[in-house]
């Protein structure tokens, strides 16, 4: 989608502090982080939220989660920890409509969230 920002960084017209990229998925670094890291993970193909996800994505799911991990590993956030965030709609804080992991760490994350 050409009017979605997250789409747009995706296909390399805003640039962004790339922490991860394959032709799925790309991890940049937030450019508001709420931890000492906090990167987004997002599939390059557009989804708007969990809202809309179909049976058919469900292995991108589980590649989505295994790409954080791995992103989680690179960037030595065990034995810490880390937090993984997904907001669906407004009220829940999903500020851009484009499936998004958040990567959350390198401070303590204190429970509830907010």
């Amino acid at each position: 989608m050409s009017d979605c920002l997250f789409c747009e960084i995706a296909a390399g017209r805003i640039p962004c502090r790339q922490a991860y990229a394959d032709s799925e998925f790309l991890a940049f670094h937030d450019i508001n982080p709420q931890a000492p890291t906090h990167v987004l993970i997002i599939p390059r193909r557009h989804i708007a939220s969990t809202a809309e996800l179909k049976p058919a994505d469900e292995p991108l799911l589980g590649r989505l989660l295994l790409t954080a991990a791995r992103v989680a590993a690179d960037l030595k956030l065990m034995p810490a920890g880390y937090r993984w965030v997904i907001n669906c709609g407004p009220e829940a804080g999903q500020s851009v409509p484009h499936l998004h992991l958040h990567l959350l760490g390198g401070r303590r994350l204190d429970w509830p969230p907010g």
